[in-house]
């Protein structure tokens, strides 16, 4: 029966913790890619965002997620008025508003 068939002779087999740790190594690498170029920055501007909500005071310039410019006239602790056009003011959610704005940006406001 063993004309055709030779028989197998295992030859020195190699460690089974060393094979697990080079077999995560990979996954281990992309996490930390992963969290330095999405999660760390995307934390970073969210923050930098409510320090922004946080500190909005009468007579910033902002504008909305929806991309209105306005001035704001009213804080509240979760809505803000602001005026859009000369008498016409809207009330928003703080966290509606995307970025502050220069002063003087609202030309020909009286």
């Amino acid at each position: 029966m063993s004309l055709f068939i030779s028989d197998a002779w295992a030859e020195g087999a190699a460690p089974a913790g060393d094979a697990g740790l080079m077999g995560l190594l990979p996954l281990i690498l992309i996490f930390v890619i992963f969290y330095f170029l999405l999660l760390r920055p995307q934390m970073k501007r969210s923050k930098e965002h409510r320090t922004m909500v946080a500190a909005l005071a009468k007579g910033d310039e902002v504008v909305t997620s929806g991309g209105v410019l306005g001035k704001i006239t009213s804080v509240d602790d979760s809505f803000i008025g602001l005026d859009i056009a000369n008498g016409l003011e809207i009330k928003v959610q703080r966290s509606a508003v995307s970025s502050l704005m220069p002063k003087g940006t609202m030309k020909g406001k009286a």
